[in-house]
């Protein structure tokens, strides 16, 4: 078991660092710097030939992992899955919409190899109308139910979660 996995990537749209390669730690943990948990977000790779978050699936990290078979390592995160709401972005934000999939009112968890990760989402919380709760950061992923995939987080996310 691991507390964090690396992802790599070529951001195009962010020329910045050595010629747009960029690396993120994507973090799950039960307790990131001697404090609350972290179990961060992250898009994934679904399929390639649908454009922006058509394509793309969002999750929760909850814990990473690797075994070996026949000679091989399989490096895989155990996650819990967000679903897209609607056809589109929010028509006020131009951001999509997820939240947490269910399956007869239990999480959809599922294991996946970390060939699949692109790199890590942001989601911001939806708060309605009622009075925000008062909660910590670490929290707000289990506070809320329903968030915006935050394309304006970067340039990369930004081609991203279009």
């Amino acid at each position: 078991m691991y507390n964090s996995a690396v992802a790599t990537f070529y951001a195009a749209a962010d020329p910045s660092g050595i010629g747009g390669m960029r690396r993120e730690f994507i973090r799950a943990m039960p307790s990131w710097r001697k404090g609350p948990p972290r179990y961060d977000t992250v898009f994934l790779d679904r399929n390639r030939n649908l454009p922006g978050m058509r394509g793309i699936g969002v999750v929760r990290a909850l814990m990473f992992f690797s075994f070996d078979f026949r000679d091989v390592t399989y490096p895989c995160a155990l996650v819990r899955w967000y679903t897209t709401l609607g056809d589109g972005p929010d028509e006020d934000t131009g951001m999509w919409v997820v939240q947490p999939e269910m399956d007869a009112g239990s999480p959809v968890v599922s294991i996946i190899h970390l060939d699949c990760v692109i790199r890590s989402a942001h989601l911001v919380a939806i708060y309605g109308t009622e009075p925000i709760p008062k909660i910590q950061c670490h929290q707000s992923l289990d506070a809320f139910k329903v968030f915006y995939v935050n394309k304006f987080i970067d340039h990369h996310a930004f081609q991203l979660a279009r």
